[in-house]
């Protein structure tokens, strides 16, 4: 007894404040990132705490990483059973994890074929690479020709490769020379990609279902299945950025599962199919780095031994946790609850809208929202009211000056999801006053 209390004593000695701790970062750590003045040190469920032990319900989900829930006992236990045994074997050799995994992703998702690796840029990577590959060896694109289209403002990480295709300055600037082979062409816009779609060295088309980081930007209805069957005619792939959107978050398994009518488990007849698909960030439930390019054997036996990889892509860890992430969006029927809870968010967000001046649309789909503040992106206003929803529990945080994405756990209960409109709705009117 008294050991535990003196180790008790001596925490509470040790524990910097939230203060202490982001003068640290800014002393120490690299200044690419702006955060919310909060510091975490728990997480739960739809909940996470400060390190002063105040609760907040998490509305970001670290970018749609946490969509079981922050530290799912299911998903702790898995990644425990599995450091226990083993971790990491590189891809010299084979592993008793990988195959299974491979096998239940294949499954999972309705292609031939994974290939593994670990972040979500990596994989966007690794589907360009892909894309081009198939140009040269089955379409016949003279080598060094290949090009790839992408939709304007788009998000896909931050390397050489997808900054070259990005429009944001804060992104671009300074970072040049940029990799030829990037064409452009406006989202939600058909007939921009059917023009760009005319010269013969496309090789595909990559595009985030909805574009996250811009805003949620959700398209027109239909417009993915166009552009895929615009690719179609023209031998290009149709290669689908659903990092974000993907497991779960908009709804349905995926997003470009458009209007399927799926029930609990998926019945892998999407409104459209990627020839190639991008997924991480809650592959994993956000307990670690996963990420995935799904493809058919035409198009991923492209490439050969030797040619890409990973030292860390198909650990046995990342298999063993990203197996058991998606049994628990599958047995705990998040798609559907996501489905439900988001008509009930946007409704509720609707009647803001409708009655204030403060914010002037609310748009999204499943539980990926967005409210579009009634101000400049230049402005400080949306970034003001998220410091006023954090202090009234409730952690969001703007996107493009003056857009606030909405975007909880999809473990969240209608009861918490009505408790977290109620404090939006009050810090709007105090701001709309």
């Amino acid at each position: 007894m008294y050991a535990r209390l003196l180790c008790t004593f001596k925490i509470m000695i040790e524990t910097k404040t939230s203060q202490e701790l982001m003068q640290l970062e800014d002393k120490y750590g690299a200044h690419n990132y702006h955060p919310l003045p909060v510091v975490l040190s728990r997480g739960e469920g739809v909940y996470v705490w400060d390190v002063e032990g105040k609760r907040y319900f998490d509305f970001l989900s670290s970018y749609s990483a946490v969509n079981q829930g922050h530290c799912h006992p299911r998903l702790v236990s898995a990644m425990k059973g599995q450091m226990e045994t083993l971790t990491l074997t590189s891809r010299a050799f084979y592993n008793d994890q990988l195959g299974e995994y491979e096998k239940y992703m294949s499954e999972y998702f309705g292609y031939d074929k994974i290939l593994p690796m670990n972040t979500g840029v990596e994989a966007v990577e690794t589907a360009m690479k892909l894309c081009r590959k198939w140009a040269y060896q089955k379409k016949g694109i003279p080598e060094h020709s290949a090009k790839i289209i992408f939709a304007e403002q788009n998000f896909h990480g931050r390397t050489l490769a997808v900054i070259s295709a990005s429009v944001d300055p804060d992104a671009r600037n300074e970072y040049g020379p940029y990799m030829p082979g990037i064409e452009l062409v406006p989202y939600n816009d058909i007939e921009a990609l059917r023009t760009a779609l005319q010269d013969p060295h496309i090789a595909g088309f990559l595009v985030e279902p909805i574009q996250g980081e811009a805003g949620v930007v959700v398209p027109d209805e239909g417009y993915l299945a166009s552009a895929k069957k615009l690719c179609e005619e023209a031998n290009a792939l149709f290669i689908a950025d659903e990092v974000q959107t993907g497991i779960a978050r908009t709804g349905k398994l995926l997003a470009t599962c458009g209007n399927c009518d799926c029930n609990k488990s998926c019945e892998k007849r999407p409104e459209v199919k990627a020839d190639i698909l991008i997924l991480g960030k809650a592959l994993s439930g956000g307990m670690m780095p996963v990420s995935a390019v799904l493809a058919d054997d035409h198009i991923m036996m492209c490439i050969k031994p030797g040619e890409h990889g990973s030292t860390f892509g198909g650990n046995p860890l990342a298999c063993a946790v990203a197996k058991e992430a998606l049994e628990v969006v599958r047995d705990e029927a998040l798609a559907e609850n996501a489905q439900r809870l988001g008509e009930i968010f946007r409704a509720r967000m609707q009647g803001v809208v409708n009655k204030t001046n403060i914010a002037s649309l609310t748009r999204g789909k499943g539980l990926l929202n967005a409210v579009v503040i009634n101000d400049s992106p230049e402005s400080k206003t949306a970034w003001n009211i998220c410091i006023a929803l954090r202090d009234q529990g409730l952690l969001a945080k703007p996107t493009h000056g003056n857009i606030i994405r909405f975007a909880p756990p999809l473990v969240m209960t209608e009861e918490q999801l009505h408790e977290c409109c109620d404090i939006i709705e009050k810090v709007l009117l105090k701001f709309d006053a």
